[in-house]
């Protein structure tokens, strides 16, 4: 449990402010008020972690909590918000009341997720005694607390409100930051989505009991709190009652590590922290966004150029939970599609505000947050794929099929020395890391680095050697990354996927294989030998073809039989696969009628 101070010994007012309860008689309530306790936790601490047996549930009266579960990687995922009147640990006691081992005792069950307060918060705990006494008295409370047990379990697979973070906090790293200029301007791009924000400094906010920022909650969609950076009453009380912590600073800076003072702020604690980056003109980068991140602790960067313009409306849309994010498969040559995809989203007039990708899907999601337009993409991805073989300097054997040379003369010559934190668009590319068998995620460093790193076949390319980390292509763990980019972002998903459709691939050249000199001698090194296919097909077979799909709104499947994934000359036909499949697949779910009217902000 967390840190407890009891309120009052008569906790009937209490239990009858709550919705969930109104129309549980007054008797019941002062019988159930006998085995309730009304108790405070501070911001930070936990209400009860996962393992823990579970003998009570709780009612939260103010504030807001947080539950939390470890995904099987060990990450910690953030489930969904409880706010002020909601239940938790509702579940455990369920499961608890059962007698699953029919011994005739009723053991107490194990929360299966953690709950943290995300603010100071005041919350009534009632025992199995208490409540089965409400139930008896009023049965429509079982039935009701069955729809928020079954509402949860949907939340945890899809996208829902529980999600939303609600209090963003603006702290600024410098004087010279015009906050609530900036707060303006987001203000008003929100309300241009629809929503409805409020904008709270310390002259508003400061000594405010937790009720004051319940109300903002429960008659604005964001609240906005705004804060310069230093050791005042205000600040920690803005960053303690933050869902997430926007860390505004001037790109032609440095930061000071660490950049924030210590506290107890749950938002900070769980990384919910993103550092938005300002810029005047042409002013001259002082640091990597990269400093930035670990300076702030942060997880994701933003870039702001103008007060208002594309970037404000992007940052609006992730506060507003309706930002797009795009996601593209591995799949060799087949991921040509994924341009014509890009197309017509564009066509669509739909913003992309997050993009990434495994393999081929992350070189053409690369482009994107480049800021190519259409054009451009084609030209690059032609001169750098079509007009040659990438992979066509073979060499025996050692490591690799081919020297991958080329591949990497081509990832430089067209993206340079970007930076991923520099991009235009939030991005990420995965690969493999075969050291330790886990996924790696490219979320900062040099951009053609993690591009090499993505399309490193095995068998094919030589392996990328990172910090003494092997690392190959993404799609030998998770060839569609749509649980990477729902993990990024909380709005919108359109995806790509080009491994499903079936592709021929006949085993005749497999029977009777001719020796090393009758290939070399009839077919020379200017042609793969059938090794090539067969290591590209073993290393992107996807055990379940469908794995990831259920995290897209938009699912896109392009129909593609006919490419293989070494059919590098088949560009045209399989780019307008990839349109055809996109434009029917959008209208189908008409996207862009579930979020205008951002659509104006498309890039």
């Amino acid at each position: 449990m967390g840190m407890f101070r009891p309120m009052g010994l008569d906790v009937t007012p209490a239990l009858k402010s709550i919705p969930f309860l109104k129309d549980v008689p007054a008797r019941a309530i002062r019988a159930a008020g006998k085995e309730a306790i009304w108790f405070s936790i501070p911001a930070g601490r936990p209400l009860f972690t996962a393992g823990e047996q579970a003998d009570r549930m709780f009612f939260v009266l103010s504030g807001t909590l947080g539950t939390f579960r470890t995904t099987i990687d060990g990450r910690t995922e953030f489930v969904g918000h409880v706010r002020t009147g909601e239940p938790v640990g509702e579940m455990a006691l369920f499961l608890g009341g059962i007698d699953l081992d029919e011994d005739g005792d009723i053991d107490d069950a194990p929360h299966s997720a953690s709950v943290y307060a995300i603010r100071d918060s005041e919350v009534m705990s009632i025992s199995r005694k208490g409540w089965e006494q409400m139930v008896r008295a009023e049965p429509e409370l079982l039935e009701g607390m069955i729809r928020v047990i079954l509402g949860r379990l949907r939340h945890t697979k899809q996208r829902g409100a529980r999600t939303q973070p609600k209090v963003f906090t603006l702290v600024a790293t410098s004087p010279t930051i015009d906050l609530p200029l900036r707060a303006k301007a987001l203000q008003s791009a929100l309300k241009t989505l629809g929503k409805s924000s409020c904008i709270v400094d310390e002259t508003k906010g400061d000594n405010k009991p937790a009720g004051y920022f319940d109300e903002l909650e429960q008659t604005h969609d964001i609240v906005i709190l705004i804060s310069s950076i230093g050791d005042s009453s205000w600040y920690r009380l803005s960053v303690r009652q933050a869902d997430r912590i926007w860390v505004m600073g001037r790109a032609d800076a440095k930061p000071s590590n660490p950049l924030m003072p210590s506290d107890h702020s749950p938002a900070r604690s769980l990384k919910l922290v993103d550092v938005v980056l300002l810029h005047h003109g042409n002013n001259r980068q002082a640091a990597k966004p990269v400093d930035w991140l670990e300076a702030a602790g942060g997880t994701r960067i933003f870039h702001w150029t103008n007060v208002g313009g594309t970037h404000c409306d992007r940052l609006a849309r992730v506060m507003a939970g309706e930002s797009v994010g795009v996601v593209l498969s591995g799949g060799g040559a087949r991921a040509y599609a994924h341009v014509g995809v890009i197309k017509a989203i564009r066509e669509e007039g739909l913003p992309i505000d997050f993009i990434g990708g495994a393999s081929m899907g992350a070189v053409i999601a690369a482009c994107v947050a480049m800021g190519w337009g259409h054009d451009e993409i084609d030209r690059r991805i032609r001169k750098a794929f079509v007009e040659t073989n990438p992979l066509g300097d073979y060499t025996f054997p050692i490591v690799g099929m081919v020297k991958g040379r080329r591949v990497s003369a081509r990832l430089k010559e067209h993206f340079q020395d970007a930076e991923i934190g520099d991009l235009n668009i939030p991005f990420f590319a995965l690969s493999t890391n075969l050291t330790d068998g886990t996924i790696n995620l490219h979320r900062t460093g040099l951009l053609r680095t993690a591009l090499r790193a993505t399309i490193s076949l095995p068998g094919i390319l030589p392996p990328v050697v990172d910090r003494g980390r092997v690392l190959v292509d993404g799609a030998v763990l998770n060839n569609f990354p749509s649980d990477i980019m729902r993990d990024l972002h909380r709005g919108h998903i359109i995806g790509s996927d080009v491994t499903r459709s079936r592709e021929a691939f006949a085993g005749a050249e497999f029977e009777h294989p001719p020796s090393i000199l009758h290939w070399l001698f009839n077919r020379g090194l200017s042609t793969a030998p059938p090794i090539a296919g067969l290591l590209m097909r073993a290393a992107t077979v996807n055990i379940n073809p469908q794995r990831g799909h259920e995290h897209a709104d938009v699912l896109v499947l392009p129909e593609l039989e006919d490419v293989t994934l070494r059919d590098w000359k088949a560009y045209d036909q399989t780019v307008e696969a990839g349109y055809m499949a996109a434009k029917m697949a959008l209208k189908t779910r008409a996207l862009a009628s579930q979020i205008s009217p951002i659509t104006q902000s498309a890039q």
